[in-house]
């Protein structure tokens, strides 16, 4: 009897670790799943459309989940388990609070939803019926993680079995986890994400080969992909198409200025060749990027951009991109007397370039140093004013350019605008880190803003009040709630300064930080960034032209020609 017993439990045994529902889920992993659940309705930096709160609210409720499973096996192993009453009072007591803090923190959330509306310009006003859904989409989204995460723990029950045949049994745990973890990451890594980054790379090379409707090609010689140019217009992609293509003529300046003006100087290379095939296999390599390099200082020589007033090297996100706003303003401000210089280092998007790729960390130095270099050359008093700029990534790539620091960007340039830099740009972290005590971590003042000075809005450029504004000027554009700026891994165990003290004013006074959370809650409001009015999240309107006025104004420019300046950008995007 007792071996048929003994029998039959071993079988039970066996046949539930088969299963990948054993049992139901353990009373700490459900509290772990609802206290972070709630906690994911928490202000972020940002307002979020429901469905987002519902995906946010599944993947940090399985991160509860998986560390109230792991207290409570602690619990298990270290103390005597509880009575049937105990468990079951625990069970009822954990259905009405957990049932009632998901409630409340669902109707909280409405409230919270319309201050970070309301502190981003945004109508404060909710759709009650579209956060109804929250709740049940979130749930089959975390019961999907959580099936997931069983199987993985069912593969490595079954790895232990059969390792325990051949070595002890804490051996084979070991082994059957060790084993488990590195086909999980070899899966994900190898196959899946590489899979996807593969399939995302292909889907961005079609779409390269793309024109946006209304962009033509140009017939100015001051142009690439002209007929006079080096460079096909086929071989500049779809960002370098819209770049060029965007160009203002100098008609459309006078049409501002109300004097003559030339047709600006817009050089760019594409990652593909001039007769159209694709050079991809060199294109991340030192060579690939040098002969790129090569070739936009070859494109400048030859539409004349070393002759103009003003050269302004671009750094370009993962897919070339050039925002329309920060390259015009330059342009109307010297009458069309100024030359612009980009390349393309990925087909791919800033995000998943910057994560998997890397390659902006030597773009933007390979450019600004064969532009340089050739800058040098010519004579001091006949040479154009050599400036730098870039946005998110691009700000990324521009900085790299400058291992020296601050001393080296204001002895080699004219000036520089970084917008929505990301928190791994080398320079604006040092300036961050050195700046003055008391100024906060959002706008800082360094050296008494000699010369480096950081905005969001127009009367952020006069701080420090009353403080000289050196030549060369760098200008940092960077807004409270962009969660561009702000995302980085030590949000998971580490309260961030933004947070602390006075905060921006675009940042709800509401928010906190809770360890995990508030990474994953910011994470997700990269998804968000620019779904806001301008000004705030990762769009920056009209700012560039703020700045470039002030970076570097033209001889007698006066705040009412910026004031008319930005007018006639709004009017003429």
């Amino acid at each position: 009897m007792v071996g048929a017993t003994a029998t039959g439990l071993a079988g039970a045994t066996a046949a539930g670790a088969r299963r990948i529902v054993r049992r139901r889920p353990g009373w700490g992993a459900v509290a772990g799943a609802v206290l972070f659940y709630c906690l994911s309705f928490t202000p972020s930096l940002l307002p979020r459309p429901w469905y987002l709160q519902a995906a946010a609210g599944a993947i940090t409720a399985a991160f509860g989940y998986g560390l109230g499973a792991f207290f409570g096996l602690l619990a298990r192993v270290c103390g005597p388990a509880p009575g049937e009453r105990v468990r079951r009072a625990g069970w009822w007591a954990l259905a009405v609070v957990g049932g009632a803090a998901v409630v409340t923190a669902t109707a909280w959330s409405v409230s919270w939803q319309g201050d970070l509306r309301r502190a981003v310009g945004m109508d404060p006003r909710t759709t009650w019926w579209q956060w109804a859904l929250v709740l049940p989409v979130a749930l089959l989204l975390g019961a999907l993680l959580v099936l997931c995460a069983r199987a993985v723990r069912l593969g490595t029950r079954w790895l232990r079995r059969i390792l325990g045949r051949a070595v002890p049994n804490w051996a084979a745990a070991a082994g059957a986890a060790a084993l488990a973890a590195v086909l999980v990451v070899g899966f994900v890594e190898g196959f899946l994400l590489r899979g996807l980054l593969d399939l995302a790379e292909r889907g961005a090379a079609l779409t390269d080969r793309s024109t946006t409707p209304g962009i033509v090609r140009p017939t100015s010689p001051t142009l690439s992909g002209s007929p006079a140019s080096y460079e096909s217009w086929a071989s500049l992609g779809a960002k370098g198409r819209d770049f060029i293509g965007s160009a203002p003529t100098a008609a459309q300046i006078s049409g501002f200025t109300g004097r003559p003006a030339k047709d600006p100087v817009r050089a760019y290379v594409g990652l593909r060749s001039v007769d159209g095939t694709d050079f991809e296999q060199g294109a991340r390599s030192t060579a690939g990027l040098q002969e790129r390099a090569r070739r936009a200082v070859a494109e400048l020589e030859r539409a004349g951009g070393f002759r103009r007033k003003v050269l302004v090297v671009l750094g370009t996100t993962g897919s070339g991109w050039v925002n329309e706003r920060i390259a015009k303003p330059v342009e109307y401000l010297y009458g069309g007397d100024s030359a612009e210089v980009a390349f393309q280092y990925s087909y791919l998007p800033s995000w998943i370039s910057f994560l998997t790729e890397g390659e902006a960390t030597d773009a933007g130095k390979a450019l600004y140093d064969a532009v340089h270099a050739r800058w040098s050359q010519l004579p001091a008093d006949s040479r154009p004013r050599l400036m730098v700029a870039g946005e998110s990534l691009g700000s990324y790539a521009t900085e790299r350019a400058f291992p020296g620091g601050v001393e080296q960007l204001t002895g080699q340039t004219g000036g520089a605008l970084l917008v929505g830099p990301t928190p791994d740009n080398p320079l604006r972290e040092t300036v961050t880190d050195q700046r003055q005590p008391g100024s906060p971590v959002w706008r800082p003042v360094y050296q008494d803003g000699r010369n480096v000075r950081f905005a969001q809005l127009p009367s952020d450029f006069a701080v420090p009040p009353g403080a000289a504004w050196e030549q060369p000027r760098v200008v940092y554009l960077q807004n409270g709630s962009d969660p561009v700026v702000w995302w980085e891994p030590s949000l998971i165990w580490s309260e961030p300064e933004w947070l602390n003290g006075q905060r921006a004013h675009d940042v709800s006074p509401t928010m906190r930080w809770y360890p995990l959370v508030t990474f994953w809650q910011v994470t997700c409001d990269l998804a968000a960034s620019e779904a806001v009015p301008e000004g705030h999240g990762h769009r920056y309107g009209l700012m560039p032209a703020e700045a470039w006025a002030r970076i570097a104004p033209p001889e007698g420019w006066t705040q009412q020609d910026t004031d008319r300046l930005v007018a006639y950008l709004a009017d003429h995007p």
